[in-house]
């Protein structure tokens, strides 16, 4: 049974990690339905985020192969340091030290206070609406060529903002990026650029842990296959959204959000579910 449950979060690993919805809120909620009732808990997320991250490498092959070549050759001279991709590479490396240090910093409260369905069911409905308000009203007429090292900060800050359940880290890099006046695909492709070092980081930390502390419901067998199954639909996902964000809106996912919080808010007020 636990193999079948592990399947089941896998699928919806991959089809929430990239969409603005929240992959570790869903994994929450999902977990809470199936037969074993309970959090997989935020070892499992994080090392099944390691499957659809290779997802992003694969998708996003040649660009990240071209940001990190010119990057290394920009520290030895070969480019000039504000060559295009040489920016986006250090922009990268500024854009994950606030998840990498806040993260590490709150590793107990991201663990227990965080997973309080009370809090994923506020956050999941706030900042939808924030999406939507940034997708509504935000310019759209800045390429990523064109970001600066402040916005890449500060796009930085709003991925660790992810650190809590239900916000989702390509919502809020991308809801950031929105309202910076930045096009839904620079804003998606820097989000999903920006989050491989620090879901690498997070996922291969916990794999380390879980060898040393092992824990949780699920056991390596189960972990394994969860990750190669959110590797397999992540990649499908990804190839979908960059094609429907040229030309549609996030609307649909903003109501989503809002309406799967107010279901969860019911739940949760009726005793149908209980907060931990």
């Amino acid at each position: 049974m636990q193999f079948i449950e592990a399947i089941v979060l896998g699928l919806v690993q991959g089809l929430t990690e990239f969409l603005p919805i929240s992959s570790s809120a869903h994994l929450r909620i999902v977990g809470e339905f199936l037969p074993s009732a309970t959090d997989p808990g935020a070892t499992f997320t994080a090392i099944t985020q390691i499957g659809t991250e290779l997802a992003v490498l694969l998708y996003f092959w040649k660009t990240i192969v071209r940001i990190i070549t010119r990057w290394a050759q920009s520290l030895t001279g070969k480019v000039p340091r504000n060559d295009p991709d040489a920016r986006l590479g250090w922009l990268i490396i500024v854009g994950t030290l606030p998840i990498g240090v806040l993260g590490f910093a709150f590793q107990s409260v991201i663990r227990d206070t965080f997973r309080n369905l009370w809090l994923v069911a506020i956050v999941l409905i706030v900042f939808g609406l924030l999406l939507g308000a940034a997708d509504r009203w935000g310019a759209r007429r800045r390429e990523m060529e064109q970001m600066t090292f402040p916005h890449g900060l500060g796009l930085g800050f709003a991925q660790a903002l992810a650190l809590v359940p239900g916000v989702s880290r390509s919502g809020a890099t991308t809801t950031l990026g929105l309202a910076l006046g930045y096009t839904r695909p620079a804003a998606a492709e820097y989000a999903f650029l920006l989050a491989v070092p620090a879901v690498f980081g997070s996922g291969f930390y916990e794999l380390y842990q879980s060898f040393e502390e092992p824990g949780g419901p699920y056991g390596a067998g189960e972990t394994a296959i969860a990750t190669v199954v959110a590797f397999a639909v992540g990649l499908a996902v990804i190839a979908f959204l960059m094609q429907y964000i040229k030309k549609r809106s996030f609307l649909p996912f903003v109501v989503y959000r809002v309406v799967l919080g107010v279901v969860l808010i019911v739940l949760l007020s009726t005793g149908v579910l209980q907060a931990y």
